[in-house]
């Protein structure tokens, strides 16, 4: 039940923010950064009746996600204004992406060997 709940909720608010972003492409785009999925993501492992701690660590995940998210759509919003094809614009985007999140894990390992020698 919780799995079909879950599949509603999410896509009734891909729906709104998608139909927002239509008729106002900034206030959508303003909703669509916020943490929707994130909080939402949250409250099913709640509900699911997952230990805090874990919680805790997929919040901590996000986090570390969110810088190479953020460049995935400086690629894609960039990619866009030089008329790229969206499919494209969104696979640069998730090249950069996956390319910013292993220098990050590589400059993090470098500063703890660094920090902590």
């Amino acid at each position: 039940m919780y799995v079909f709940l879950k599949i509603l909720v999410s896509a009734l608010v891909i729906g709104a923010v998608t139909e927002i972003a239509r008729r106002f492409p900034t206030y959508g785009g303003i909703i669509a950064a916020l943490p929707l999925v994130s909080l939402l993501s949250i409250i099913w492992l709640h509900v699911q009746g997952e230990a805090m701690e874990r919680i805790s660590t997929f919040a901590l995940g996000v986090l570390w996600g969110f810088p190479a998210t953020a460049f995935l759509l400086v690629i894609v919003y960039l990619s866009l204004q030089h008329s790229l094809h969206l499919y494209a614009a969104i696979g640069l985007g998730l090249a950069g992406w996956a390319l910013f999140l292993v220098l990050q894990d590589v400059v993090i390992k470098q500063a703890k060997i660094f920090f902590l020698s």
